[in-house]
Formats: structure tokens, C-alpha cells, sequence
């Protein structure tokens, strides 16, 4: 229902806020740009992702100081950029999508390798990040941009336009290797083509048309791409190899039951039999550990997350904050949607964290920064009269 809401709003049909035309009283969260719901829900993941990463991560304190002063400056992210008004980000959009894909270029010549991929650039001494996860607020950006100039909803010239905007980019992702950041760059970019409007029909089209090209994505993939959808559709057929990792997650997770082992009790990761359990994996420790009321908990954290966000980007008063804050949030609920799904074995492995809570930081820096987006939009938008 809040899709159909926001489409429609995209539409041309907005939903008034419920301010009456006087002006309100300024206080001291609409002065600093913030929502303070939002911002209580956020804090509260990240504090119980802490506490599920120290189990996950052995009990290391080292880690969690590094996971929370990465939250630090993801939440300073968020507060800088909720001071930019939509019509700033609206003029710079072309500047940022520009700049992330050149960044994405340098890390084809002369990116940092890690595990068999070459996804990072290095500033000797400063830092070390991913460009790519940069391209998750660039490119709907870009498009909300874009799409903002032109009549709604978008014709086939304009989904030629989006195409070449999403293409090279996903197209260099892909190629580092790192399958689930370009499919989550892609999934962001198509939120914002959908939520302009498109009909149910061209919607069928296109889910056919990439239907019909799965043969020659499997052909372009990797061994191991390959291996872990042959895992996934069968882990028991290599338990000690590819299926490892399936197999000691969904254990894991069973084992919790309702109420679980309890915190720092869990002994599929306490004893190491869970790989990459404070990443990708960190799941099966929350469930191993608090079981299914655990879990529970967590997703209805997540979900709340999710209808405020909407809630939010249905308030937005233009076709750029409402498409542009609605693909932010629809994209972190597929960053949940997957990770979860990938765990419990419902999914391939795909290398996606949840968000967070996994042990990463510039995939913390850009969640929070959308959501920056998110409270920017919705601080700066104008009184409607009735």
C-alpha cells in the first residue's frame, strides 16, 4: 500500500503533509534538519549490532571500537548531508554520478586487490574504501535527476536514457568481481524507474526480457559465481567444500530455537565453525544466539525503519525527493531482504552485509548518508496550504 501511495504521489498526485498552512514553531530538531524517530531506530540497530558483533567477532573489543567509530562518522555523514537542501543535491547529482564513475575507472587501472577481487583504491595513510558502494546513492541520484526534467511516467526514449545511465557502471562493478554490489547498485537504480510510474505491462515486459538473458549472465560468470548458485540449489552436494558455509549457517540458526543459547554462548561461532560470521554471516550468530525471538526483534527494528522511511519519502513535495528518497529505502530493505535470505538458504550467496550490524565501514558510511538524504528531504520541504 505505501508503494502505491508513493507511485502515485511520483505521479503528480502528492499526499498533503498534515501541517496546517501556519508556520510551525521551529525546534530544535527542524533546525539541525534531523527526524528524531528515524534517527532513535537507527541508533538502536547500530548499538545492538555492536553487541552481536563482539560474540561474532570472537569477543574482540579492537573490533567493535572499529565498527563505532566507523558509526561515528557514518552518523557525521548523515548530519552533514541532511543540511543540503533537495535543489543542492539536485544540482550536484551529475557531479557526484560523474565522480563515482571515475573513481569506479580508477579502481579498473589501478584498484587495490583483497581476496580476489580488485574493488578498493587506497590514499596511502588516510584510507581505504569502496567506490562502488558510493554508486548505491550516485546512480538513483542521477536518475531521480534526470527523470525529474521529463514528463511522467517515462517513455522509451527516457528508459534508453536510465539504461546507459545504469549500464556502465553495474558493467565495471560486475567486472571487479563483486556480483551483489552491482546487483544492489542496479536494484537502487530500478526502484527509481519504477516508483516514475511505469505500467504493469511494460513491468511484465521488462521482467521477461531480463528472464530471457539469464543464459548469457551465467555464461559471463565467474567459477565460484557459478559455484554458489550450484551451492545454493544443492549445498549437501560439497558439505566440506562450497557447501560449508550454507550448511554451518542454517545449523546455527536451528540450533538457536525459540529463546537461543544465549549471549556469547553460541557454540557453531564461539568454536569457529561459522565462517565469516561477523560479515556476511552475522545472522546465524543473532539466531544462534537469541533465537527466533531474536531474529524477530531485529526485523521488526528493520521494518520500522522501512515505514518511517517511506512515510518520509511519500512526504516529499517534488518528483526528485520522493523518487530519490524512495529508492534510498526500498534499497536498504533489499540490503535486509537478501542478506537474511542468503543465510537462511533461500537465496545464493551474494556477499551482501546486513546493515548495520555486519563488521564493514563504507557500506555504514553510505547506508547512513542516504538517510541523511532521507531527513533532508523531508526537513526542507514546504508548508502546503490546505
Amino acid at each position: 500500500m505505501a508503494l502505491v501511495v508513493l507511485t502515485r504521489a511520483v505521479r503528480g498526485h502528492p499526499v498533503r503533509p498534515p501541517e496546517s498552512g501556519m508556520v510551525r514553531r521551529r525546534g530544535l530538531w527542524t533546525r539541525i534538519h534531523l527526524d528524531p524517530w528515524l534517527l532513535l531506530m537507527l541508533l538502536t540497530l547500530m548499538a545492538a549490532g555492536l553487541a552481536v558483533l563482539y560474540s561474532a567477532s570472537g569477543q574482540r573489543l579492537d573490533v567493535v571500537i572499529a565498527q563505532a567509530t566507523r558509526f561515528g562518522i557514518a552518523l557525521a555523514a548523515l548530519v552533514v548531508l541532511a543540511q543540503f537542501s533537495p535543489a543542492t543535491l539536485y544540482r550536484w547529482a551529475p557531479v557526484v554520478y560523474g565522480a563515482a564513475l571515475l573513481m569506479l575507472v580508477a579502481v579498473e587501472v589501478m584498484g587495490d586487490m583483497g581476496m580476489g577481487a580488485q574493488r578498493w583504491l587506497v590514499i596511502p595513510g588516510i584510507i581505504r574504501f569502496q567506490p562502488s558502494e558510493l554508486m548505491k546513492l550516485a546512480m538513483p541520484m542521477m536518475l531521480a535527476a534526470s527523470l525529474s526534467q521529463r514528463e511522467l511516467p517515462p517513455r522509451w526514449r527516457d528508459l534508453l536514457v536510465c539504461a546507459a545511465i545504469m549500464a556502465v557502471p553495474v558493467l565495471l562493478i560486475a567486472r571487479q568481481p563483486d556480483l551483489g554490489t552491482s546487483l544492489l547498485v542496479l536494484c537502487a537504480a530500478a526502484f527509481v524507474v519504477l516508483l516514475a510510474g511505469l505500467s504493469w505491462r511494460l513491468i511484465a515486459f521488462l521482467g521477461a526480457l531480463a528472464a530471457s538473458a539469464l543464459p548469457l549472465l551465467w555464461l559471463n560468470m565467474h567459477d565460484y559465481q557459478r559455484q554458489r548458485v550450484l551451492t545454493f540449489l544443492n549445498p549437501e552436494s560439497d558439505p566440506l567444500g562450497s557447501g560449508w558455509n550454507i550448511i554451518q549457517s542454517t545449523t546455527a540458526i536451528g540450533s538457536g530455537g525459540v529463546f537461543g543459547k544465549g549471549w556469547l554462548q553460541g557454540t557453531q561461532s564461539q568454536l569457529e565453525f561459522l565462517p565469516e560470521r561477523h560479515t556476511d554471516f552475522i545472522v546465524a550468530v543473532l539466531g544462534e544466539e537469541f533465537g527466533l525471538v531474536g531474529i524477530l526483534l531485529f526485523l521488526t527494528l528493520y521494518l520500522l525503519i522501512v515505514c518511517r522511511g517511506l512515510w518520509l519519502a511519500n512526504a516529499a513535495q517534488d518528483t526528485f525527493g520522493r523518487l530519490l528518497a524512495g529508492s534510498i529505502v526500498l534499497t536498504f530493505f533489499i540490503y535486509v531482504f537478501v542478506n537474511i535470505g542468503m543465510v537462511s538458504g533461500i537465496l545464493p550467496v551474494v556477499g551482501v552485509p546486513l546493515p548495520l550490524v555486519s563488521y564493514g565501514g563504507t557500506s555504514s558510511v553510505t547506508l547512513l548518508a542516504g538517510f541523511g538524504i532521507l531527513m533532508s528531504i523531508q526537513a526542507h520541504r514546504r508548508l502546503l496550504p490546505r
